[in-house]
């Protein structure tokens, strides 16, 4: 049983923490001092128990997670939790402005006094930004995690566990939530902040724990990235340090091209995020746009994908037009194209093992059989780093980074001839990141695949496109416009 005293110094302070899923140990004795009105970053690759552990201070767990500590400190906490997949949080029936309101009044009757625009403005929304009328899945996956964030602003809390905030963001935007960390530390907000970024880290942490395979292996002030001691955190500081210097240029244009956006316009209702855009992308070749949160690379994606209806203009693959509806589409045209959502988990069904959803895209679209579909499963797995008993786990036993990269794996089993990216390193730790971009090069350079991918991170960008769209750049409904520099169309 858990015993909770009264702790003074510390915000929390928790002794012999433990997690367990099946026989599985997700954390394993840990001991943590989380200082009030500061920083602390917990760094670790994926699935080394951030998240289990951070839960475990609030009292949460995951479903079929069982936790234990000898001793839990935490009187007058106040949490409030942003997990990594806004999904977790957003209601996706309900207009964004009907939800945080509710959220307002809720508050107010408990006492607290934040309000709904200061929520925004913290959140680092832009003010004038239309927002409110919206639903969350009309939002960019950058606006869907800030608004994640202002939604837990508004329950006043005192001690703010914030799991990979700069995930999907764009450069600007991630400075603002980085600059808001900080001020909301020197106004006296404790925070816990679980991530990969360890540039973030060294930006607004004031002390470091570092995690691997569920135990705490290092801990110290921030200083300790200068000088680690523990070779995990030299596997974490090396992959990143290597990450950033890689670069590459894929395709040159030559040949055919494989997928043609010709004059798309697209949007919600009568406000398009795309006016009369264009791409074209050959085999081998990988194409990113890059812009700011809300300016339409996802919606772009999505029209490819046949899961959003342009207003205007065509999408041809291989010089045939493809239907505007992925309903309509053929069993080869939908094959031929996969799509790695930012959200990985919501896009797997919690009820079902990882491993069926991964081989029933080879069954469903390539006409193989059970036991080659499990087959293809298993190879797709092992390409993107995760061991074979991922397969027989539902997606809620997973760490996000796991997540993300099971949901690579579905994609590849299929062996598409284009494949959409979206955010899909945002999850990763270095290491991991590094084995995926790799991957990705591969595809492009060995299997002649070709690639559409939606990032925010210039690293990304830079390890493997050979073109760069910057949608931002002349965007008349980006929240923060800039001039363009490479666009075929207008946004």
């Amino acid at each position: 049983m858990t015993e909770v005293v009264h702790g003074r110094r510390q915000a929390i302070r928790v002794r012999g923490l433990t997690a367990r899923a099946g026989g599985r140990m997700l954390v394993d004795g840990v001991d943590l001092d989380i200082p009030a009105g500061a920083v602390t970053a917990v760094i670790g690759g994926s699935g080394s128990g951030k998240t289990t552990t951070a839960l475990a201070l609030m009292g949460e767990r995951r479903p079929g997670v069982i936790v234990e500590s000898r001793r839990l400190e935490c009187e007058g906490v106040r949490f409030g939790y942003v997990p990594q997949q806004p999904s977790a949080v957003l209601t996706p029936w309900l207009r964004i402005g009907r939800v945080l309101r509710d959220v307002e009044h809720a508050a107010h009757r408990a006492g607290r006094r934040v309000t709904v625009p200061d929520a925004l403005r913290r959140a680092s929304f832009p003010e004038g930004v239309r927002l409110l009328d919206r639903y969350p899945h009309q939002l960019s996956g950058g606006q869907q995690q800030r608004l994640a964030l202002a939604q837990t602003l508004l329950t006043d809390p005192n001690c703010l566990i914030l799991d990979e905030p700069t995930t999907g963001q764009d450069p600007a935007n991630r400075s603002a939530v980085l600059d808001e960390i900080a001020r909301l530390a020197s106004e006296g907000l404790t925070i816990v902040l679980l991530t990969h970024d360890l540039d973030a880290v060294r930006a607004v942490a004031g002390s470091v724990v570092v995690m691997s395979q569920g135990r705490v292996v290092e801990s110290g002030d921030v200083a300790l990235l200068d000088a680690p001691t523990h070779p995990q955190t030299l596997v974490l500081l090396e992959a990143g340090a290597a990450r950033r210097e890689r670069g590459r240029s894929s395709g040159t244009g030559a040949r055919s091209p494989r997928l043609v956006m010709d004059g798309v316009t697209a949007g919600y209702r009568s406000d398009p995020v795309l006016r009369d855009f264009s791409l074209a992308i050959g085999p081998g070749e990988c194409v990113a746009l890059v812009g700011p949160s809300g300016c339409g690379k996802t919606t772009a994606a999505r029209v490819v994908a046949g899961l959003h209806r342009p207003s205007a203009g065509r999408v041809l693959l291989d010089g045939e037009p493809l239907a505007p509806d992925a309903r309509g589409r053929s069993r080869a045209h939908a094959a031929a194209i996969a799509y790695v959502f930012q959200d990985a988990k919501a896009a797997f069904d919690p009820f079902r093992s990882v491993g069926e959803q991964i081989a029933r895209g080879p069954m469903r679209l390539r006409g193989m059989s059970r036991a080659a579909a499990e087959n293809a499963a298993t190879i797709a797995l092992r390409q993107v780093g995760l061991a074979a008993d991922i397969a027989r786990a539902r997606v809620s036993s997973l760490s996000g980074g796991e997540a993300q990269r099971a949901a690579i794996a579905r994609a590849l089993a299929t062996s598409p001839a284009l494949l959409i990216c979206d955010e899909v390193t945002t999850g990763l730790d270095s290491v991991s990141q590094r084995r995926v971009l790799e991957i990705l090069s591969e595809l492009t350079r060995e299997q002649g695949t070709s690639l559409l991918v939606i990032s925010h991170d210039a690293a990304v960008v830079g390890a493997v496109a050979g073109e760069v769209l910057d949608l931002g750049k002349s965007a008349a409904r980006c929240e923060e416009p800039r001039e363009p520099r490479t666009s075929s169309g207008s946004v």
